[in-house]
């Protein structure tokens, strides 16, 4: 009997330890599974930080952890293929995109991210499927509309891209672009009287419609309008100056009254934005050729001929470029070329027979001289083919070497609407301000900007502990490459150890392993530490600065998704450190330059132009202070009194100023 009572309450025993070994597991999962949790979203919101600020191999390390911890979320996915889509790896972004919508196939990014790759890819009816898939989720994606139309565009099916039109004049009635886009399809279709209807149309809606200009000066240059198309490229390239086919088209204009150098400053333009255009490339070469310019003409047809090598026009000119410039060896290369190809073509032998004497070769001259005497010999009576001003791009006939070319087709240049913007896309951008100085440990130096920030304060900073790399005020931080994220990391750990064994920790440690966590994009971390730096130290205004320059970028990286509320109580907390550092340190320019930038993203523009006026009285060769005012005063419809700014911004070296004087010189 006392056995069983002792077996009972063994068994008693048991089941009540087994029973708290299971609670103790469950609760010690439920801990582990919350840290782990908040661990994820952490590791999340770094790489979305670093997305942010374009730092995409750093980014994409950060999806990476949170897909290994957790590869059931899909939002991970679309993060990741968004910094490879900026990388332009359209297909492992495509791949990215799929995988987040296996996870759920109802987040509309996901398949507007995917569209994107796939227009990237050429794979048109992809795209539409993706684009069809947002309109149904959300009917009045507007962007989704318009890609979808430009993608029927792509693969010529005018009667769906004319249909997705109506559905979108139905929705957006009083939208310019609808019109623009329904006059496209009438050009591509040969209606032109039906085009310039519809481009009235969309110019009544909105007279700054840059693309309605652009297709009314298209219409304006095939009825042989020349003094009107340029007019009305004029206006198209005043709202977007940025489009390279704008002056590529004016030059045509231009060159077609007689205004040789109009055009060639207008392909110089072209080229400017674009590089690589070949029109731009070929007509200011027969243009500079014209006017003689001789070597950089050959530089032209230099590049035409990387790009086409059997272009047999672009050869023979310059081989006529080689012959006036004296190379007789190497144009009698490229006319015999150009021969071989063209064995009929009698003012190459003329030319060829030239340059032949000046080498001495009268044999061979002789050959090539009675080779054009028995061609007109043998010739019937025909009527004389008379070289036209102009050809098209696809037009070879060699007797129109002197003619300049158009494109083929008479379209203006189509874009994609993107919320993606990075570096590996061309931004539009305005008025964009420069950006807040910072204390970094990278930076990039720019060959004109010949500026170079610095203060006592940040002189006593470097002096103070050996931070690795020297601390830079800069407003122009590179992305960091791996080994630099890796140095940082190292630092991290080699610092936290450090603060972890001692009992009297100093702020320059502080300091520094927040600097780390603010080039590795965790400014949560970096905020934590400036605060444990002034509760040792209120009295230091560099800690002020830094805690502003962690706000600032926070509210930043948050902007997509933030509310206004949230905005602007995180401008508002780097204000406070920022007049905390004034404060200690009223000579400190970069402080008030940077309040003048949270007053101009505020919408204070009067409170920024006084900021900036502040850092400019304490440093009168402030180039970033003058662009910022400047900008502060002609959003606050003080034209003149901005461009004034942006002249002394552009002397000083930042010659982007230049471009944003010219356009806006003309609303004084």
């Amino acid at each position: 009997m006392k056995n069983k009572s002792f077996f009972l309450r063994s068994c008693w025993l048991g089941r009540s330890c087994l029973r708290y070994i299971f609670l103790f597991f469950i609760f010690h999962s439920f801990i582990f599974h919350s840290s782990a949790q908040i661990n994820t979203d952490r590791v999340m919101m770094m790489g979305r930080n670093a997305l942010y600020y374009e730092d995409y191999v750093l980014s994409i390390q950060r999806f990476n952890m949170v897909i290994a911890a957790k590869p059931y979320l899909h939002e991970p996915y679309f993060f990741r293929g968004l910094a490879k889509f900026y990388l332009e790896d359209f297909t492992g972004a495509e791949q990215d995109c799929t995988e987040s919508l296996e996870r759920n196939p109802y987040v509309s990014d996901s398949y507007q991210l995917r569209g994107l790759c796939r227009v990237n890819m050429s794979n048109y009816e992809g795209a539409i499927a993706d684009y069809r898939k947002v309109i149904d989720i959300e009917p009045r994606n507007k962007g989704s509309w318009h890609n979808l139309v430009l993608c029927y565009f792509e693969l010529k099916d005018y009667a769906h891209a004319d249909s997705a039109i109506d559905q979108m004049i139905r929705y957006w009635p009083r939208e310019s672009e609808n019109m623009t886009m329904k006059a496209q399809v009438a050009m591509q279709q040969g209606d032109t009287v039906r085009c310039l209807a519809l481009v009235d149309s969309a110019l009544v809606l909105d007279d700054f419609d840059a693309q309605a200009w652009t297709m009314r000066s298209m219409i304006s240059l095939q009825r042989g309008e020349y003094a009107q198309a340029e007019g009305e490229i004029d206006k198209a390239i005043l709202q977007r100056p940025r489009i390279a086919g704008n002056y590529v088209n004016r030059a045509l204009a231009r060159f077609h009254q007689n205004n040789l150098r109009g055009a060639m400053a207008d392909y110089d333009q072209a080229l400017e934005i674009e590089p690589r255009n070949y029109l731009g490339h070929f007509n200011r070469g027969l243009l500079r050729a014209q006017v003689g310019e001789d070597n950089a003409a050959i530089e032209d047809f230099n590049f035409v001929l990387s790009v086409e090598p059997d272009n047999m026009i672009a050869l023979f000119n310059r081989a006529l470029l080689l012959d006036q410039t004296g190379d007789y060896r190497a144009a009698l290369r490229d006319i015999t070329t150009v021969l071989d190809a063209y064995p009929d073509f009698l003012i190459g032998y003329q030319q060829r027979a030239a340059i032949r004497r000046k080498l001495g070769d009268t044999y061979g001259a002789e050959r090539d001289e009675f080779r054009i005497i028995k061609a007109r010999t043998d010739a019937r009576a025909g009527i004389k083919h008379k070289p036209s001003k102009t050809r098209k791009k696809s037009e070879r006939n060699i007797n129109d070497y002197a003619s300049l070319v158009e494109a083929d087709t008479s379209e203006p240049e189509r874009e994609y609407t993107s919320a993606y913007r990075g570096k590996v896309q061309d931004r539009q951008v305005d008025l964009q301000p420069q950006s807040i100085f910072v204390l970094s440990q990278h930076r990039t130096v720019s060959p004109t900007n010949r500026y170079i920030p610095f203060h006592r304060l940040l002189d006593k900073l470097n002096a103070r502990a050996k931070w690795g790399l020297p601390v830079y005020l800069t407003n122009t931080e590179p992305s960091l490459e791996n080994n630099n994220l890796q140095l940082h990391f190292a630092v991290i750990k080699r610092l936290t150890t450090m603060l972890e064994s001692t009992s009297k920790p100093s702020t320059v440690l502080y300091m520094a392993r927040a600097l780390s966590y603010y080039h590795v994009r965790d400014f949560d971390s970096a905020s934590a530490d400036l605060d444990s730096a002034a509760a040792l130290d209120d009295t230091d205004p560099m800690i002020s600065f830094m805690q502003a320059q962690v706000h600032c970028r926070q509210v930043e990286a948050a902007s997509a998704d933030a509310s206004q509320l949230a905005t602007q109580m995180g401008y508002s907390r780097a204000l406070d450190e920022l007049e905390r550092v004034v404060k200690l340190a009223p000579d400190f320019a970069y402080a008030w330059y940077n309040m003048g930038n949270i007053y101009l993203a505020k919408h204070e523009r009067v409170k920024a132009y006084e900021a900036y006026t502040k850092a400019l009285n304490i440093d009168p060769r402030f180039p970033d202070a003058y662009y910022n005012r400047g900008l502060a005063s002609i959003l606050d419809g003080q034209v003149q009194r901005g461009l004034s700014d942006l002249s002394q911004a552009g002397e000083y070296g930042l010659y982007g100023a230049y471009n944003l004087i010219k356009r806006y010189s003309k609303q004084k």
